[in-house]
């Protein structure tokens, strides 16, 4: 029986053409507060991606949100909450809630399958926070960013100063970060923090669509290779990269999948083969 969400919503848009199409929508779903991020969310997130990345025929997760806006951030109760009476709160329980908190953001990295975010309207304070830990972002024009922390007194903790120099460059996410200032679409196109800008909404679900199916189409064995040696990469020497790339790969040369996602592609390019 499928797990019923309050802040989240699973949604499979099936081709007619197709009885299933691998890819998934995993939306956030309080659009009457602007997909502001709750306790019930922090719980809920990982959840979510943990069953999708189980789930066989799951090949790509979209990221979205429900209504005008992607996220509008922490919702203010969960800081009222978290913080509490500064007399019955201790500091290493507060840590410990933060941590928690960051690793249902960095769940997206976990997950096996890749996921893309498909912004529109704000992606405020948390909202940063879960799209850097997404494998791609893509957004409308009129979308608009902002790392908020400081306007609140706090540096934002739940992973965008980890992940945000490596997307932007350190001197464009110490900006950024520092001024709190509000960015659009295009400007997140031109400092890399996006690869595609659609003009509408309409044209970026439908763009997001092609993307998804592009992907999907792919072998589910390389698309979770490609996506681990990137991210391992990334903390990595390129030496290092390497040897564990060669170590990834010398193991799956000899699998059975590899050699099955080989022929297919040998047929898909060649009829002739299909007679062999």
């Amino acid at each position: 029986m499928e797990e019923k969400y309050k802040t989240l919503e699973i949604v499979e848009k099936t081709p007619k053409s197709s009885s299933s199409s691998g890819v998934l929508y995993l939306n956030l779903n309080r659009p009457a507060q602007r997909n502001a991020l709750t306790y019930d969310f922090f719980c809920e997130f990982p959840k979510a991606l943990y069953a999708l990345d189980n789930n066989p025929n799951v090949k790509v997760i979209v990221l979205s949100g429900a209504g005008s806006h992607f996220c509008s951030g922490i919702d203010l109760s969960l800081l009222k909450s978290t913080v509490g009476d500064s007399n019955s709160v201790s500091g290493e329980s507060l840590r410990r809630q933060i941590m928690a908190m960051q690793d249902s953001v960095t769940a997206l990295e976990r997950c096996r399958k890749p996921v893309i975010a498909s912004i529109h309207g704000g992606c405020i304070g948390g909202g940063i926070d879960i799209i850097t830990a997404c494998d791609i972002r893509v957004c409308t024009e009129e979308a608009f960013f902002s790392v908020k922390e400081v306007d609140l007194a706090l540096a934002a903790d739940l992973g965008t100063l980890q992940r945000l120099p490596g997307i932007v460059g350190y001197g464009n996410a110490m900006e950024l970060a520092l001024t709190a200032r509000r960015f659009s679409g295009l400007e997140a196109k031109e400092l890399g923090l996006v690869s595609r800008v659609f003009h509408s909404k309409h044209d970026l679900d439908e763009g997001v669509r092609d993307l998804a199916q592009a992907i999907a189409t792919k072998s589910p064995l390389a698309i979770v290779g490609t996506k681990t040696v990137l991210l391992r990469s990334r903390d990595l020497t390129i030496d290092q990269g390497l040897d564990f790339v060669a170590t990834l790969n010398s193991a799956r040369l000899l699998s059975p999948d590899l050699t099955e996602a080989v022929m297919a592609q040998r047929l898909k390019r060649n009829p002739v083969f299909s007679k062999l």
